[in-house]
């Protein structure tokens, strides 16, 4: 199986992030796909994840039986930001969630994986 098909636009993906003090904390979300290399998540209601990702940008998203490490940016404009407002109708887009994607890991293999999309 692609792994990239466990993070399409339109799947439940589980997005983990922690605070510089080590407070985990997960949440469902749906992914927006891939952009530019990238995926994208619209933040609807995140409050704690947006605070922590202020505090510390690193990620894991976990879909299908594949993990993700990444680097997130939030975005309150531009193309990102706009494109998460047409996805998420009617929900109101607090942020953007960009995620440059350092490292996949197959869990049922139990192996890292090769990351070009």
């Amino acid at each position: 199986m692609n792994w990239l098909n466990e993070f399409k636009e339109g799947k439940e993906i589980v997005l983990a992030t922690s605070s510089k003090t080590g407070e985990p904390n997960a949440n469902v979300v749906v992914s927006l796909g891939f952009f530019d290399n990238k995926l994208l998540i619209a933040d609807c209601q995140m409050k704690t994840t947006i605070e922590n990702l202020k505090e510390n940008n690193k990620v894991v998203i976990i879909g299908g039986y594949y993990r993700i490490r990444g680097i997130a940016e939030i975005l309150q404009s531009g193309k990102y930001f706009e494109i998460c407002i047409e996805k998420s109708k009617p929900y109101k887009v607090k942020n953007a969630i960009l995620v440059n994607i350092k490292k996949v890991f197959d869990l049922d293999k139990q192996k890292e994986i090769k990351t070009e999309l």
